[in-house]
């Protein structure tokens, strides 16, 4: 109703003046946004593409009616150009709101607020105050609002100086403060709170501003009629949990199904491996994949629980999404036995996909990884190790190359850009576990998981 209320306000008003901007977007039927490969704005993940910037402005797409054409500018600095010359209707990159931006674009409503922290290496010095930093190096990513944060610094105190590195991206510079390459850089708060499940040497020394606002840049013009229709979507998001939901999928600190202990998985064998040992067991037959590593990979997906759900919308024991749920014929995600056979049987695709002559365990490994990542992450990471003169068809060389995929200067030049590669590496790791854990205990001896499970208990 409200499409069809907009297009006849179209006809009746561009009769006697020129279309509003909203209007062409909703004439044209789609919407163009510039936005940068970054794990705070757009990449392709497992499942396609992911984002928080994504997520919005799909969302906003959708509100619209319209077609979403998303595209990556090449640097953080060629983002807002693109708005400038028109070529994007929206710069959705994780901008904050800054006086010299604001001389250049219109901004739409905030949607987060982060801090700016100056960031160093766990086990060094840390500055207390910004005096502390003179004579150190201290770098920063260009065209970001950092840029502007260190001039303040230095107009205040003019023996301060920094680095603006034009061939590095934060996240760079953040290895290299992990390296010990260079003494300190920049990040925001949202940017770090991803990066410190990757690089866990870097600590916040300070904060060097707080509450910067983040929000989507705009062409400069009178007409606010698209900034007006943002605002809206933002209120409807806001109104019903869909802001909240994108932010907690993304930038909370533990991932949705952390990693319990040895002593919870075992007393869950006890509790509820048995409800679908005979469904794991019939996955066997049907897959030749042990049904330990199964009953390890579904717990890894959701801890036996046939009714869970990711923030990404993939559910039941083997955590399948609508799509490789009907490829696979399961016409119900949270019935255990449909979601079993399911996701043995996509493990088994993934395995068919590892090239040949790559031999187990490694293969299982790197299957295990696919069905995680994504088979085209796993790819770009066995070229990386080719690159590096490793062994691809090694899982201990793969694991190492995977985390880079989070690194610009590595995932800039693969075919599927940039992952969240630290989390396969995790996630085989520990199913891994799991399964060394169950290969332990026999399933013909019920006297031994309850021992186990009893034994776990007494643990403190």
């Amino acid at each position: 109703m409200r499409k069809l209320f907009v297009f006849v306000v179209i006809l009746l008003g561009t009769c006697s003046r020129p279309p509003t901007l909203l209007e062409e977007v909703l004439q044209q039927g789609e919407l163009r946004v510039v936005t940068r490969n970054s794990p705070t704005s757009y990449y392709v993940g497992a499942h396609g593409p992911e984002g928080p910037e994504y997520d919005l402005v799909r969302g906003f797409a959708a509100f619209m009616g319209v077609e979403l054409k998303i595209y990556e500018a090449e640097r953080f600095a060629d983002v807002i150009p693109e708005v400038v010359k028109g070529n994007a209707h929206i710069a959705a990159a994780g901008l904050s709101i800054t006086k010299d931006r604001l001389k250049q674009v219109n901004f739409g409503p905030a949607y987060e607020q982060v801090e700016q922290q100056l960031i160093y290496r766990r086990g060094s010095y840390r500055p207390r105050k910004i005096s502390d930093l003179i004579g150190k190096r201290l770098e920063v990513a260009p065209g970001t609002s950092y840029v502007d944060t260190m001039k303040g610094l230095q107009d205040d105190m003019p023996e301060f100086s920094w680095i603006e590195n034009p061939n590095s991206d934060v996240s760079d510079l953040l290895m290299d403060v992990a390296n010990g390459t260079i003494d300190y850089t920049v990040a925001d708060s949202t940017i770090l709170s991803i990066y410190q499940n990757f690089i866990p040497e870097i600590r916040v020394a300070m904060t060097l501003s707080e509450g910067d606002s983040l929000a989507w840049a705009f062409q400069k013009r009178r007409d606010k009629s698209l900034i007006n229709e943002a605002k809206r979507y933002f209120a409807y998001i806001e109104e019903n949990g869909d802001l909240q939901r994108i932010k907690e999928r993304y930038y909370r600190h533990s991932a949705a199904f952390d990693y319990v202990g040895t002593r919870t998985f075992r007393r869950h064998i006890e509790q509820r491996l048995g409800d679908y040992h005979s469904s794991f067991i019939d996955a066997e037959d049907n897959t030749g994949i042990d049904w330990r590593l199964l009953a390890a990979l579904s717990y890894q997906e959701s801890h036996w629980d046939p009714d869970a759900v990711s923030p990404t919308g993939v559910r039941g024991l083997m955590m399948l999404t609508q799509r490789t749920a009907s490829v696979l014929g399961v016409t119900d995600r949270i019935d255990p036995e449909q979601s079993i056979r399911g996701g043995a049987e996509y493990l088994e695709k993934m395995k068919g996909r590892i090239a040949p002559e790559i031999r187990e365990p490694d293969r299982t490994w790197l299957a295990l990884a696919a069905y995680n990542v994504g088979y085209g992450h796993v790819r770009d990471a066995q070229n990386i190790v080719r690159q590096q003169r490793g062994d691809p068809n090694s899982w201990l060389d793969v694991k190492q190359a995977l985390p880079l995929l989070a690194k610009r200067q590595h995932y800039s030049k693969t075919t599927h850009g940039y992952a969240r590669g630290w989390e396969p590496v995790k996630y085989v790791e520990n199913i891994r576990t799991y399964y060394r854990i169950m290969q332990w205990l026999s399933d013909d001896e019920p006297e031994a998981l309850r021992a186990e499970a009893e034994e776990a208990d007494t643990i403190t």
